[in-house]
């Protein structure tokens, strides 16, 4: 059976069933905030539809949950665009690397770094006159925690749901089609 366009009714209906599903975590009462869903889908949906949907992903998730939760502010478009440009890399560190558990959580560790240091050292000093040092010293738990979480989920789930989810040949439309026609 040949490859569906990546573009195909069945995989943007694929991407928005992540997109619930990773929208829907987030709400989970008294969740901390470090513990984050977004990366763990973000990372198998860039490496099979692109950087441009890995994107979109994650930027619209950031920011339609804020305004959910009516906390929309500057720091939403600053980590809508953070996570958004974490899907440049993610398509960069893929492109030749299978999605495998370690490298899931390999590209975790960089992308939480690279994260963290972009959101969490920019926005305190930038925007709310916090000095260097009380950045890096507010940060520095935070990161331990999110790199625990980010790894921790790349290893369970980004293989899992690449495998399983992403690239399965039978949840595809036409798979299914194929097989009702061929059991009547």
């Amino acid at each position: 059976m040949k490859e569906e366009a990546k573009d195909s009714p069945n995989n943007i209906a694929r991407m928005l069933l992540g997109w619930f599903l990773t929208f829907g975590l987030r709400l989970i009462p008294f969740r901390p905030p470090n513990i984050e869903p977004i990366l763990t889908v973000q990372m198998p949906f860039t490496k099979y539809f692109g950087w441009l949907a890995g994107f979109m992903f994650a930027f619209i998730n950031i920011i339609l949950f804020d305004v959910v939760v009516g906390r929309l502010g500057l720091w939403t478009w600053i980590t809508a665009l953070a996570y958004g440009l974490l899907a440049l890399f993610s398509h960069w560190y893929f492109k030749k690397r299978k999605g495998t558990p370690i490298n899931f959580a390999v590209h975790a560790i960089y992308a939480t770094l690279l994260y963290d240091a972009l959101t969490g050292l920019t926005i305190g000093p930038l925007f709310f006159h916090q000095t260097f040092m009380e950045a890096l010293t507010g940060q520095a738990m935070f990161t331990l925690y999110h790199l625990l979480g980010n790894v921790s989920l790349a290893l369970v789930f980004s293989s899992a749901i690449y495998q399983s989810f992403v690239t399965n040949p039978k949840l595809s439309l036409s798979y299914i089609k194929q097989k009702l026609a061929t059991s009547n």
